[in-house]
């Protein structure tokens, strides 16, 4: 790349990047808040008035879940093969044994992350799911099916209608707790321990 090509791609990177944190519904303060990159250097940046290093790059391409390439507008134009593999599949698996469809419901760059996910039908009894443990808090409601909460040391299945909540440093994983069908379920995670919070009041009952 010429000279000439490098000062026109880093005078249009502010443009495509205030595009890419609008693609992910973001403000500059959630960005700044995710990434630890001041507000201000943000805002210079976005209205071309100051050039990002490659270690800022790399953070925001992170955080916006693309490509330096897409950034810089060198990515090559997708064959109708790539095209045609970016076609989303099905969210409800068809077949026994298909891999489990998770389907982001935020695009938000910090905060609350929501989710549904769909565990294809079984014929047998699954195996203890494998647990996993991670910083932050999961709010979890299951919408159809019955599905197998491993938590810790207990077992629980869940219905739908059934709702958890639980700090996810306590071991966890799930399957389905067919057979009989698949189970869809919504998650809802606070990666640094976000809550839900109700702002519904309670009516009091009238004494009998």
């Amino acid at each position: 790349m010429t000279d000439d090509g490098t000062a026109d791609t880093l005078a249009a990177m502010g443009s495509r990047l205030r595009t890419a944190r609008k693609q992910q519904d973001a403000t500059l303060s959630d960005v700044s808040r995710a990434t630890g990159i001041s507000l201000s250097t943000l805002s210079r940046i976005e209205t071309g008035r100051r050039r990002p290093t490659l270690e800022v790059l790399l953070q925001l391409a992170k955080a916006y879940d693309v490509s330096l390439d897409t950034l810089a507008d060198t990515a090559p134009a997708p064959t109708a093969a790539a095209a045609a593999a970016a076609v989303p599949r099905s969210p409800v698996p068809q077949r026994s044994g298909s891999e489990k469809a998770v389907l982001p419901l935020t695009r938000y760059v910090g905060g609350l992350h929501a989710h549904k996910h769909v565990l294809p039908a079984i014929d047998t009894p699954s195996a203890r799911p494998q647990q996993v443990s991670h910083d932050g808090y999961e709010w979890l409601c299951v919408l159809y099916g019955r599905l197998w909460l491993a938590l810790g040391e207990q077992d629980l299945v869940l219905c739908a209608g059934d709702v958890v909540e639980f700090d996810t440093r306590t071991a966890h994983g799930v399957a389905n707790a067919g057979p009989g069908g698949p189970v869809e379920y919504l998650i809802m995670f606070g990666p640094q321990g976000e809550r839900l919070r109700s702002r519904t009041p309670i009516p009091h009952r009238r004494a009998r």
